[in-house]
């Protein structure tokens, strides 16, 4: 028996009885050593290396590849980082998650993976580990544009999508980082507690949901959870993982630094050590030594083969033209239309053609589309603010002032409409890297990349936006970033501010359609903009005297309505160029779901796209204010009304009990229905489940 027959075998027969029969006959016709090999990446320096192809370094240009046993035709694990995108190649750049997490459409964000999943095995690759779904808690995480939002809900929604569009072309999905995973400078030695509630209930329900989805993979997380580094945490890849949650796929370590003992691993549910043996090459001499037994090296083979089995018969590799492709680049750009978020518009926006504009500031004619870590994409070409602007109102009537300065075209700037300041952070001041560690911000923004130790703009920014307001007036603030602000000190005195994200390569494409009136905005934001930086969690940085810290049950806009506190910017926040009338709510109890309907009126002379949200709260107990449960983004014309229904899962407003270790529901809900989590709060029935 070899790969091919217990494809075919599981093909005839695609359930997991036959999955488990199938991968265990396999590992019984291998040898010790070929075992072995399935436990861990190889050549990873030497296909990172100087490459003749990119005329230097490049991660993860081709496929970092694990396993793979020749005799028995078991093909290797073969992986593509993310997430925005696929790093290996030139491939097609989109926004970053958090940009597609602000558009709160899961659709879209199906066709997005469906496009991953084709330039994955168009270049060589059978899994993709771009599906991060590590909670924004803090916005200082510097990796907080690779994930989806402070939701667990959202996360849960746009990770299954991805997860479940990977996956339908054969290629293994892999959501990172479990768990607890969102500080970055001290990544390596942060060890994070919280109780067993706040954990099953805040940080672990999305990624559960993707389990439940059908991801066939897990990546670990650098940091120590209750002690324990999370890639040897037996609690949370064992306990939870598998025994809970019936997880019949395999686990990875994150990169290089995720494992620091063989044994203890392996025995924790690591399955493979990536990406190139390190502290695996021990497993012999552990083996040898009664450290480790032959069959938690079975457990372990067994996972892999499972994973590879399953997915291998949808597996259809795309043609190296889908990579890049006008299909895809559209959708890129598509995406970064649907989460560019309109957060203040006194009316200059949209600005119809013919104008005459200067669009300034460091980021006005950049590339800048995210961090240049694990998760950097090359693609072929990026579309900046200022190129895309000269396609839509002509090179002639667009000024460009590149720099912190408007002083060396003030008189021309002057004379034009309006002025685009575009400011924000790119690689340098947040991102995956070890950021140099001072508490200066001056240093901090000179820095490679890391935690943000400030949530305002760099003053150099401040100072343009003030500069531009006093010579202008009629400003438009773009802000690039991976997550929230603090920006109280300058949104008052300008005119529209749009929050764009990392827009991917069409992203000046994108942002100057919205801004012409050619597209309408529709994107929300995925976290809260807190009027004060103590308004979030506490953080932790290099040379803070601990390197302990405690999750709360409590963040963003839980934490909020909490403390009786108002956000700058809500959670679920986002304007149009239309306006919206949300009816009141009327509940159906179903027996499984509680179905939301009523009225969206676009009373305005554009046609628009809203977001209808539901949250949930318990009347009783003690639980959070407010839950989102259930979204649904739909087109609006201009005059009409559509009715909309919005179906919350039952298992979906259950909560944790640590003594049982299972979900409960309460007898009675409040559900909000509106714009965003604190408009919302206006519109609300009581419901008996």
């Amino acid at each position: 028996m070899d790969f091919n027959d217990t494809v075919r075998i599981y093909r005839n027969s695609p359930d997991d009885k036959t999955l488990y029969e199938a991968a265990k006959s396999l590992r019984k016709e291998m040898k010790m050593s070929e075992k072995l090999r399935m436990l861990y990446g190889r050549g990873f320096f030497a296909r990172n290396g100087y490459d003749l192809i990119t005329k230097g370094q490049k991660y993860n240009y081709r496929p970092c590849v694990a396993g793979g046993v020749k005799r028995l035709k078991i093909p290797e694990v073969a992986f593509s980082d993310g997430p925005r995108g696929v790093v290996m190649g030139k491939s097609t750049c989109f926004p970053v998650s958090m940009a597609r997490g602000a558009s709160f459409d899961d659709e879209l964000e199906y066709e997005i993976g469906s496009a991953i999943a084709d330039e994955v095995t168009a270049q060589g690759g059978n899994y993709f580990a771009g599906i991060c779904i590590n909670l924004l808690r803090n916005p200082r995480w510097g990796r907080a544009q690779e994930t989806y939002g402070e939701d667990p809900y959202l996360l849960s929604k746009m990770g299954c999508a991805i997860t479940k569009a990977v996956q339908d072309k054969g290629v293994i999905a892999c959501p990172k980082h479990f768990a607890v995973n969102s500080i970055e400078n001290i990544r390596f030695d942060v060890d994070v507690q919280c109780d067993e509630k706040t954990l099953h209930e805040v940080y672990l329900p999305h990624f559960k949901a993707c389990v439940d989805a059908g991801a066939m993979s897990i990546m670990g997380a650098y940091n120590l959870f209750r002690g324990d580094h999370c890639c040897e945490s037996k609690y949370l890849l064992k306990d939870v993982l598998r025994c809970q949650w019936g997880f019949t796929g395999f686990t990875i370590s994150d990169f290089l630094m995720g494992v620091r003992s063989s044994s203890k691993a392996l025995k924790a549910g690591l399955d493979i050590e990536m990406p190139q043996i390190m502290h695996y090459a021990a497993l012999p001499l552990d083996l040898k030594r009664g450290k480790i037994s032959e069959e938690d090296i079975d457990n372990s083979v067994e996972s892999i083969l499972r994973g590879l089995i399953k997915i291998t018969p949808k597996m259809n590799r795309a043609a190296k033209f889908t990579v890049c492709s006008k299909e895809h680049t559209a959708l890129a750009e598509k995406a970064a239309l649907e989460g560019t978020v309109l957060l203040k518009n006194d009316g200059i926006l949209p600005l119809e053609k013919p104008k005459k504009i200067a669009v300034i500031g460091r980021y006005a004619n950049k590339i800048n589309v995210g961090d240049h870590g694990s998760s950097s994409v090359s693609a072929p070409y990026t579309v900046t603010p200022y190129e895309g602007l000269c396609k839509i109102y002509g090179r002639e009537n667009v000024v460009l002032c590149e720099g912190e300065t408007l002083t060396p075209k003030e008189t021309e700037i002057k004379k034009c409409d309006a002025v685009i300041v575009c400011v924000g952070s790119d690689y340098k001041q947040e991102g995956e890297n070890l950021a140099n560690f001072s508490k200066n911000d001056a240093v901090q923004q000179k820095g490679m990349g890391g935690d943000r130790y400030s949530l305002r703009l760099p003053d150099e920014d401040v100072a343009l936006i003030r500069h531009a307001v006093a010579s202008v007036g009629n400003v438009i603030v773009n802000i690039n970033g991976g997550s929230a602000y603090i920006i109280d000190e300058w949104d008052g005195s300008v005119s529209a501010i749009l929050h764009s994200f990392y827009g991917g390569m069409e992203g000046g494409t994108a942002l100057a359609k919205i801004i012409s009136g050619e597209v309408n905005p529709s994107g929300h934001l995925p976290f809260t903009m807190a009027k004060s930086e103590d308004d979030y969690p506490p953080f932790l940085f290099p040379g803070d005297k601990t390197l302990k810290i405690e999750y709360g049950y409590y963040h963003g806009y839980t934490l909020l309505d909490k403390e009786g506190k108002k956000a700058a910017y809500p959670f679920g926040f986002g304007l149009s160029y239309t306006e919206f009338a949300f009816g009141e709510p009327a509940a159906e109890v179903k027996d499984e779901t509680v179905d939301i309907t009523l009225t969206v009126s676009n009373e305005g002379e554009r046609d628009g796209k809203a977001v209808a949200q539901v949250y949930a709260g318990a009347k009783n107990g003690d639980h959070p204010l407010k839950l989102l449960k259930g979204f649904k983004k739909i087109f609006v014309p201009a005059g009409e009304s559509v009715n909309v229904t919005v179906s919350v899962l039952k298992d979906d407003l259950k909560f944790y009990d640590p003594e049982t270790k299972s979900f409960y529901a309460e007898n009675e809900y409040v559900f909000y229905v509106g714009k965003d989590s604190e408009e919302a709060m206006s519109r609300k029935i009581e419901v008996k489940i």
